[in-house]
């Protein structure tokens, strides 16, 4: 997870459809990994914290708000994905695995 919210912070603008691409990544690629068995169902549901909130992140966007206050969001989710990692070490590397 740490690695999706770097790709997006590392963007000068972040707009919802970024975001939105990378939930619809994020999740796919959490529900194959779970029902391949690689990954618990505690880690799928302690992903979906951050899923959350990229998804409101992604409505901030949509209504309006500035940039600065978009990038101060996603760094917030930082620490989010480094406390699911911990807990469910190896699932950043899980994801990132999938992506093409």
């Amino acid at each position: 997870m740490r690695t999706c919210i770097d790709r997006l912070i590392s963007r000068a603008h972040v707009d919802s459809k970024s975001i939105r691409d990378e939930i619809d990544f994020v999740t796919g690629t959490l529900e194959q990994a779970r029902v391949d068995g690689i990954i618990s169902n505690d880690a799928f549901l302690d992903a979906g914290n951050i899923h959350g909130a990229l998804t409101m992140i992604a409505e901030h966007i949509d209504l309006g708000i500035a940039q600065k206050e978009i990038h101060d969001m996603l760094q917030q989710q930082i620490y989010r994905a480094e406390k699911v990692e911990e807990k469910h070490p190896g699932l950043n590397r899980t994801i990132e695995s999938r992506r093409e």
